[in-house]
């Protein structure tokens, strides 16, 4: 894709952020466990595009990505879990091409104890090691302190490790 140049006072495009961000923001959403995350990443860009004007600068867009991105999925997979208990069969849950592709790799196991932490520990680890975030940014997208980001984080790699390790014992 070719740039074209622009003053140093001009905003860059929401073209430019759209396509330079909504493949992380899709695989972001389908980590945390988003069973729609082209939904999610997409939505989330429309909040961006309506509230835009008000961000402080244009270096707080993709921060601000990432904690829509964690807000709405977190709320999708609540209103889920909700919606499932209600009905008598659960449907059996439909995966992207690019989950499918990954769970068919030799991380199937990681991804399965990464998908059993609690919430808040999937969320740090997703948000630091995949995204290479520090704790500060974590802790702005998940809305907690950055002690938080240390102990989920802490916390899910001690869980990660009991997993991986009964699963090599199987």
């Amino acid at each position: 894709m070719t740039r074209i140049p622009t003053a140093s006072r001009e905003r860059p495009a929401f073209a430019d952020i759209f396509a330079a961000h909504y493949p992380a923001m899709v695989r972001l959403a389908g980590l945390l466990g988003a069973d729609d995350p082209e939904d999610i990443a997409q939505e989330a860009f429309a909040r961006l595009h309506r509230r835009r004007g008000r961000l402080r600068d244009d270096a707080a867009s993709v921060p601000y990505l990432r904690a829509i991105v964690c807000n709405l999925t977190r709320n999708r997979v609540r209103h889920l879990r909700i919606a499932r208990l209600r009905r008598p069969e659960p449907p059996t849950p439909a995966i992207s091409g690019e989950q499918a592709f990954l769970i068919a790799e030799r991380h199937r196991d990681l991804l399965a104890a990464v998908d059993g932490l609690p919430r808040r520990q999937r969320e740090a680890v997703v948000l630091r090691y995949w995204l290479d975030l520090s704790e500060r940014e974590i802790a702005d997208a998940m809305g907690v302190t950055p002690g938080s980001v240390k102990s989920h984080t802490s916390r899910a790699i001690a869980a990660l490790g009991r997993a991986l390790e009964e699963k090599n014992d199987d």
